[in-house]
């Protein structure tokens, strides 16, 4: 089972109407019928699940939409982006990148980020080469999390206005995926690989949150210990993407 997360920090959308405008003009109206027309679905999906027809109105059913739409892809390399681990531990003991796959993890008893930072322990991938204060911006990735791991952050837009340091937070909480502490956005990721303030699923908008202001905001993720941390916590990303909105 795959899920689809985008995460989105600002779109804007604006609406034209047509004015004097008639745009059927110099057009004739055509009879249209079932003899005239053909559904085309998915073949193994029964017609009834992708479209009807009641009282005139034809819906049909798809991909809801395409939270990319708009967006252009940016490089995305080890040159913009950093390893934050225990300070005193080499990159490799708390890190690894094998196959295209990003594998993070940490200990609860390890020690934080630097030797007199107050945070928990943490092994995160800091994009800090996009740092942006505007504009709409998206993170896509594909991301595991493993059975047992609790407690704790994979992913967050960092940047706040005081006294909070970050503008979304997507934790891990006995196999939940949730937005901070709450509200709850998929009951189990646990041992299957999920990919992609607005959180969707599958295409599916599953929380818009609102924004904390700040000056500067950049993606993270990895594993970044929580209250009520277990003690061994990993995740594993791959497919890392970082779009812009186009201008």
């Amino acid at each position: 089972m795959h899920f689809y997360f985008y995460l989105f920090l600002q779109t804007l959308y604006r609406v034209v109407g047509w004015g004097a405008i008639d745009p059927t003009k110099g057009f004739i109206s055509q009879h249209l019928n079932e003899s005239n027309l053909v559904i085309q679905r998915p073949y193994d999906v029964p017609e009834n699940q992708r479209y009807s027809f009641n009282n005139g109105f034809i819906d049909s059913k798809g991909w809801p939409i395409d939270p990319t739409h708009g967006f252009i892809d940016l490089p995305f390399n080890e040159s913009l982006y950093n390893i934050q681990k225990p300070f005193n531990l080499p990159i490799d003991h708390r890190y690894s990148f094998i196959n295209g796959v990003h594998k993070l993890w940490v200990y609860s008893t390890d020690s934080p980020l630097s030797p007199n930072s107050p945070t928990k322990p943490r092994t995160e991938i800091s994009i800090n080469g996009y740092n942006y204060s505007s504009g709409a911006w998206q993170f896509e990735a594909n991301g595991y999390v493993p059975c047992g791991t609790s407690g704790v952050c994979i992913m967050q837009v960092f940047g706040s206005d005081p006294p909070h340091a970050t503008t979304l937070m997507l934790r891990v909480y006995s196999g939940m995926l949730s937005y901070y502490r709450a509200p709850v956005i998929v009951p189990n990721i646990y041992d299957k690989w999920f990919n992609k303030v607005k959180v969707y699923i599958d295409g599916v908008l599953r929380y818009e949150g609102s924004g904390r202001g700040g000056a500067s905001h950049h993606f993270k993720c990895g594993v970044y210990a929580q209250n009520d941390d277990s003690y061994y916590m990993e995740s594993r990303w791959k497919k890392i993407r970082v779009l812009k909105k186009c201008d």
